[in-house]
């Protein structure tokens, strides 16, 4: 599962304009329209394209920029594009029937999204929202179905992307079904973290509790009062924008109760 960073930050290189698409966002608040250069083989999606499905990709590209909290997509629209997270954090949101917002999961710099309404040429199946301000590339939906099509390596991208997100979903709804607060928490922590090269088990870019809550169906200050139990214990420790696993060992045993 994927989690966003508090802080938008480029992870997207500026290079020679022979390697980069030069994009125009839209005018920001004073009114100029900065040029950039994004290296698009810095998008896992793209990063095998063969030279020509690059060269129409990046005359197809557009480059929009949100504000914090601004909706990127509008569950009920169109499907008409594929969407690219260049900088900044996203969260993939559903409304409930009594006006809820549930978080179902979050979008870092490098995801696409939306391939669903493109695909089936349906309708945006859930919302996305910013969390920091943003840049998001849209691809039209005929380009991107071409990809889809003719450029093995993008299929073989996209099937594996399906495939890891049927089973990042079936885990989700497996912790939504735990009734016990503390160890939905737990189990939610056990899902994010990861290990790195020196061992040590990180759970980077770490979400806010409200977003955190909204996700596993509980209260703010229940996920605050958790982690700070957690960070009493000796179990974790918190970074500005991370934690890190001390005790991974005794999270897992929380978490399987």
């Amino acid at each position: 599962m994927n989690i966003p960073k508090k802080k938008p930050a480029p992870t997207l290189d500026l290079v020679p304009p022979d390697q980069a698409a030069r994009v125009a966002v839209a005018p920001d608040v004073a009114g100029e329209t900065p040029q950039l250069q994004i290296y698009l083989r810095k998008i896992p999606l793209l990063a095998d394209l063969s030279e020509e499905h690059m060269t129409r990709v990046k005359s197809e590209l557009r480059i929009r920029q949100y504000a914090k909290r601004e909706v990127v997509l509008q569950k009920g629209a169109a499907g008409d594009s594929l969407l690219f997270l260049l900088t900044g954090s996203l969260q993939v949101v559903d409304i409930t029937e009594d006006g809820r917002a549930i978080g179902l999961r979050m979008l870092v710099p490098g995801d696409f999204f939306g391939e669903i309404a493109v695909i089936n040429g349906s309708l945006r199946s859930a919302s996305v929202v910013a969390l920091t301000p943003v840049l998001v590339a849209l691809l039209p939906r005929a380009t991107a179905l071409h990809l889809f099509a003719h450029s093995p390596p993008v299929a073989n991208h996209l099937l594996r992307f399906l495939a890891a997100k049927v089973q990042r979903d079936s885990e989700f709804r497996a912790l939504l079904s735990i009734h016990n607060t503390p160890r939905r928490i737990y189990t939610f922590l056990e899902l994010l973290k990861e290990k790195k090269d020196n061992g040590q088990h990180v759970v980077e870019n770490l979400p806010t509790h409200q977003d955190v809550a909204n996700m596993i169906n509980t209260s703010r200050e229940t996920v605050t009062r958790t982690l700070l139990t957690l960070t009493q214990q000796g179990i974790i420790e918190k970074g500005p924008h991370s934690l890190i696993i001390l005790r991974p060992d005794e999270l897992q045993r929380l978490a399987q109760g």
